[in-house]
């Protein structure tokens, strides 16, 4: 699994991509909920403490639980009549979906190896046949703490650029709203 460096930049490219320019673009409460939502697919790990057992890489890091988070965003959004409330739970389905992705980029050295990727239509485990990212280990020995130092430097180098490359995409649009977007336009 890549370390939550790693998933905190995919989260705020995320955010950035999803932003309308300007102030949506700056809200600070936004980005921590989509970058949380990014991140919180590793909360699994904690359910070892409940009953012993590894649960890192299942349900929670499926395509099936971006989902979910998406439409409770949603229905709270909407609850809360937050403006554009549906672009809101999209970005935090997207966001769910980077770990997702970052997890299946990986190497796996804890078993099961891969992730329930497409939970609940498969109980499958897939993984990437050639990693991108480093495993990051769970231990506080130096060498292993050396491992994951690395391991985050490395998601920087490949996850930053992406990042720069999307706040730049954003903050050039005059209109205020993704390039794809009919009332967008870019500047020369």
């Amino acid at each position: 699994m890549p370390s939550p460096v790693g998933h905190t930049i995919a989260g705020l490219t995320v955010h950035v991509l999803t932003a309308r320019a300007g102030p949506e673009l700056l809200d600070w409460r936004r980005a921590a909920l989509v970058t949380g939502a990014a991140l919180a697919p590793d909360l699994d790990l904690a359910f070892r403490f409940v009953d012993g057992r590894n649960h890192h890489g299942r349900e929670t890091h499926s395509l099936g639980m971006a989902l979910f988070a998406a439409a409770v965003t949603l229905g709270l959004a909407a609850l809360l009549r937050r403006p554009r409330a549906a672009v809101l739970a999209a970005a935090v389905g997207l966001a769910w979906s980077s770990h997702v992705l970052l997890d299946y980029l990986n190497v796996d050295t804890s078993p099961p190896i891969g992730i329930l990727a497409l939970w609940p239509l498969s109980t499958g485990f897939f993984k990437f046949p050639w990693p991108i990212f480093m495993d990051v280990g769970r231990t506080l020995d130096l060498a292993t703490i050396r491992h994951d130092a690395l391991a985050a430097v490395w998601e920087c180098v490949v996850l930053l650029p992406v990042l720069a490359w999307a706040w730049r995409l954003r903050t050039r649009q005059e209109g205020g709203g993704p390039p794809w977007h009919e009332d967008s336009k870019a500047s020369p």
